[in-house]
């Protein structure tokens, strides 16, 4: 029991040095660890010097210490075995359940974005999207937000290649009027979709995030424009926030 006992303190020390690095904006010296985990220096030395001999940690030509590349090659594999869907979907049930409309999982599939789950409104006028449809990603708030969090640069390029194909009289069909949309979106962390896709249909979306803090996916509710409401904003954002958040995206 004493053996493995010990074992779980290491474990415990270890997993707080790794959590200090991370927190760092440049390499940790000793002094700095130590201090920080409340670890005797020569505790943390031997800790730090096992983890560098596996490749978790990496020691600098100065004496410090930051993650090494195993910790990241093996994060590259948590992410991609990770089913967005699985995790977004109780948040999602848990936002239609708050605002009684229906709310939708989007990813991006080169200038498209498609729906690959949603939570369906329980009144019987509601907004339905099928899974495995695809909307151009100027015509959605998801996809404003997606060319936005590109730049201008990538906004004008999607304007070349698509010409903006208008869906209905609200749609953007010039670059003049989709790249201050884009931005402004992107800026403020999320967008409306003001009947650009259907008339009649208004959304609000914003960006799901993963540990890298590429963006990876979207999540928007659906409502007849009649029924959306600004104060859904807040909830929207913050459910977006936390599917990002369990994909281990931190904001700065």
């Amino acid at each position: 029991m004493a053996k493995e006992s010990n074992s779980i303190q290491v474990i415990e020390r270890l997993a707080k040095l790794l959590d200090v690095i991370a927190a760092q904006d440049e390499a940790a010296s000793l002094k700095v660890l130590s201090a920080e985990t409340g670890l005797h220096p020569s505790t943390a030395f031997r800790i730090l010097a096992s983890l560098a001999e596996q490749g978790f940690v990496e020691r600098t030509s100065r004496g410090n210490y930051r993650l090494g590349v195993k910790l990241m090659q093996l994060g590259s594999r948590v992410s991609a075995g990770v089913d967005v869907r699985k995790i977004a979907l109780p948040l999602m049930e848990k936002l239609r359940d708050q605002l009684d409309e229906t709310v939708n999982l989007t990813v991006r599939e080169g200038d498209e974005v498609v729906y690959i789950e949603r939570t369906l409104a329980k009144r019987m006028i509601r907004v339905e999207q099928v899974i495995g449809s695809r909307a151009p990603l100027h015509v959605t708030a998801v996809g404003k937000l997606m060319l936005g969090d590109q730049g201008e640069a990538a906004c004008r390029s999607y304007a070349k290649r698509s010409k903006l194909p208008p869906y209905t009289s609200n749609t953007h069909s010039t670059i003049e009027t989709l790249l201050p949309d884009c931005l402004a979106s992107a800026h403020h962390g999320y967008a409306y979709d003001n009947e650009e896709a259907e008339l009649g249909v208004g959304c609000i979306g914003t960006l799901i995030r993963d540990a890298s803090g590429h963006v990876i996916a979207g999540l928007s509710v659906s409502a007849p424009i009649e029924r959306r409401r600004d104060e859904w904003i807040a909830q929207v954002m913050e459910t977006g926030a936390q599917i990002s958040r369990q994909l281990g995206y931190h904001a700065a």
